[in-house]
């Protein structure tokens, strides 16, 4: 019924948030699933960096392989890894009955919004929580972007936009005056 979005670059605490909206439901009565992508194959279950706080979760290749009837409340972790077309099941979902929660970069490596991202803003969250990271280049506390570095160097152009974190790269958070664009962009 209610669509709250977590967004926000690397390490700014949103699987932290995800995490603190559902650990207390293990003990209530409201049953809910927690899922992540396939794609992310850097964790087994939604994991915080933030005091090192974990829930399982289900991985699924596809948001549409879950089956919301079996649940009050959905939460989502690394919503950006999903197809734009996955926003489809959450607007079911919606139209279910059941509340869904997801968390995940908002933007990509080159500071374009991410298809999934657009399309679940299209469905008007009742909630959008942004949070900011500490930039890692001058240490404000006003990262907006996530950076993907090969060998110290700034990766510009020609990844794909979802680029699994298996050890290739290094991701960091950003400020506005940090994040290096691409011009051709």
């Amino acid at each position: 019924m209610n669509l709250t979005l977590i967004l926000g670059p690397m390490k700014s605490g949103k699987s932290f948030d995800l995490i603190s909206r559902f650990a207390h439901l293990k003990y209530a009565k409201i049953p809910f699933g927690l899922f992540n992508s396939a794609r992310n194959v850097r964790d087994k279950q939604i994991f915080s960096r933030n005091g090192g706080l974990e829930l399982e979760a289900r991985k699924v290749g596809s948001l549409s392989e879950i089956d919301a009837s079996k649940f009050k409340i959905i939460g989502i972790d690394e919503v950006h890894m999903f197809d734009e077309r996955d926003s489809l099941a959450v607007e079911r979902f919606l139209r279910q009955g059941v509340d869904v929660v997801a968390s995940g970069l908002d933007l990509d490596y080159q500071g374009r919004l991410f298809g999934i991202i657009e399309r679940l803003l299209e469905l008007g969250p009742k909630e959008i929580r942004y949070r900011q990271a500490v930039c890692e280049k001058c240490q404000s506390t006003e990262a907006v972007y996530t950076q993907i570095f090969k060998d110290g160097q700034a990766v510009l152009s020609g990844l794909p936009p979802v680029v699994p974190e298996d050890g290739s790269y290094e991701y960091k958070p950003l400020c506005r005056r940090c994040f290096v664009k691409d011009i051709k962009v």
